[in-house]
């Protein structure tokens, strides 16, 4: 009878057996998690980081090193380059040999210096396969494949300069798309004891062959770093305690009267025709010059740098 039935539960209705529950999980999610750690506990947080290298640093754990990124293969191709870039020590993976080539001179020189460095791998190949390798290039039946160059972070030159108690010196090429120049530099920075070369990732030279043949070799003890944004770099440097000073033919002072260069520095050197740019110019400490009384209106990239290190090293030394 309607008068004896009981109520019916509503949330019950309509289902059979048990009902599931959140296990209590709704609950533990109202519940509060304590107080919100410093930012030095939080993982990711910048001073989270600044704290864990502060605490390797104590420990006397070397930092691992960031890296710049890496640069793009590159093929060396002809006997005389190849040659040139194997007497010349220019790193090397693979030396391509064409099957049934004349056994000249040159080519029988080329092997013996890939054997003779070893780690070289010698491949042989047909012509059609090396004209599809180079992209058609006149090849003379000698490819030299070159790895990507391991570019350091720019942030690692001062840093390690720091470490090893020096004054870091570090030389920020702006607008330089010479490869022989910047080999060129490489060598100055290795001759008068620099910590290192950075140049930007757009619109500059990189480390190719023609770069490592210009260093003479010394590319392989002078780190080249590689900038997203020459500017921020620069900033950084400011921060770190570098002094920036940029080469300009209408800098404020001359060169033999900076006093800074006997501290941490980062010397600007801008390309020949346009010098330095207008946000990097503007971001220096200093514009200096190079007096030249013959008249020249600019030298290049890698006279004026080999100059500068010359003048700072003089002043380190005095």
């Amino acid at each position: 009878m309607a008068g004896n039935s009981q109520p019916r539960n509503r949330r019950a209705s309509g289902k059979k057996g048990a009902q599931v529950g959140s296990g209590g999980n709704r609950r533990r999610g109202l519940e509060g998690k304590g107080p919100t750690p410093p930012a030095s506990a939080r993982k990711g947080h910048v001073k989270n980081r600044i704290a864990n290298a502060k605490a390797r640093q104590q420990q006397g754990r070397p930092q691992r090193a960031r890296r710049g990124g890496k640069g793009s293969t590159e093929m060396v191709v002809g006997r005389n380059p190849v040659f040139e870039a194997l007497r010349d020590g220019v790193p090397a993976t693979t030396l391509y040999v064409q099957q049934y080539i004349d056994n000249d001179e040159r080519v029988r020189d080329a092997l013996k210096l890939a054997s003779d460095r070893g780690g070289i791998h010698l491949m042989e190949a047909s012509r059609p396969e090396l004209d599809r390798l180079t992209g058609g290039l006149n090849h003379q039946g000698l490819v030299l494949q070159i790895p990507a160059y391991e570019y350091a972070h720019p942030d690692d030159l001062a840093a390690a300069a720091y470490d090893d108690g020096e004054e870091p010196l570090v030389v920020v090429l702006d607008g330089i798309t010479d490869p022989r120049n910047l080999g060129a530099v490489v060598r100055s920075v290795s001759a008068f004891g620099g910590h290192g070369v950075v140049v930007p990732e757009r619109r500059a030279a990189g480390m190719t062959a023609g770069a490592w043949k210009s260093s003479a070799g010394t590319a392989a003890r002078t780190p080249v770093a590689r900038a997203t944004n020459l500017t921020r770099t620069l900033e950084a440097y400011k921060k770190a305690g570098l002094t920036v000073i940029g080469l300009a033919a209408d800098g404020d002072a001359d060169i033999a009267d900076v006093a800074a260069l006997d501290g941490p520095l980062a010397i600007v050197i801008g390309s020949e025709g346009k010098g330095l740019s207008r946000l990097v110019g503007e971001t220096c400490d200093l514009r200096v010059r190079i007096p030249m009384p013959g008249g020249a209106e600019s030298l290049n990239a890698g006279v004026a740098t080999g100059i500068v290190l010359y003048e700072t090293a003089r002043k380190r030394t005095a």
